[in-house]
């Protein structure tokens, strides 16, 4: 189900982007299989480009065949990765995942938290999953995080409702600068 949302969530995106609409969103993703792929497919079926920041992995992927060519980028370190991950990120939606989303997850969730990274709006898709992996409520009860720290969080179970909370946040910010 996750893959045909990040589909559908990535058609959303692009479509919205080729359209006469303020959006210039780019769908990026970490360029492998699965649901990264499903992103970059997502694009091209609306009959956009999408990027792809792959990682070279001793046991897994190679780059997916829908990611634009001319913007696939091959990584060895992953902390360089998520740095050009995040220095354009206008927003971050995690779908379930293991440590590598995690790690991601994490990352940008601090760099929000002590302001090292301008706000985005961060998307954990299937509010189901996320809250039997994380119970972010213990972390608050046990002072690891402070209650105004969920609302860096956006629950979200399907494509619309992903592209409603970032298409929402892309055009506040516009309409600030």
């Amino acid at each position: 189900r996750f893959y045909d949302e990040a589909r559908k969530l990535a058609q959303l995106i692009t479509a919205d982007a080729k359209s006469d609409s303020p959006s210039e969103l780019v769908v990026v993703t970490g360029g492998g299989p699965g649901i990264m792929e499903a992103a970059n497919r997502g694009a091209m079926d609306a009959g956009g480009e999408s990027i792809g920041l792959n990682i070279l992995l001793p046991f897994e992927q190679k780059p997916n065949p829908y990611i634009t060519p001319e913007l696939c980028f091959r990584f060895h370190y992953f902390a360089i990765r998520k740095m050009h991950f995040l220095k354009r990120a206008k927003a971050l939606v995690a779908c379930p995942g293991g440590f590598g989303t995690l790690d991601e997850l994490f990352e940008t969730l601090t760099l929000v938290q002590t302001h090292k990274i301008a706000p985005l709006p961060v998307l954990l898709l299937g509010r189901e999953f996320w809250e039997r992996v994380i119970n972010f409520e213990v972390l608050v009860e046990e002072g690891m995080i402070s209650e105004k720290d969920l609302a860096l969080i956006h629950f979200v179970d399907s494509a619309e409702e992903a592209w409603e909370v970032i298409r929402e946040s892309y055009l506040a910010r516009q309409s600030r600068s």
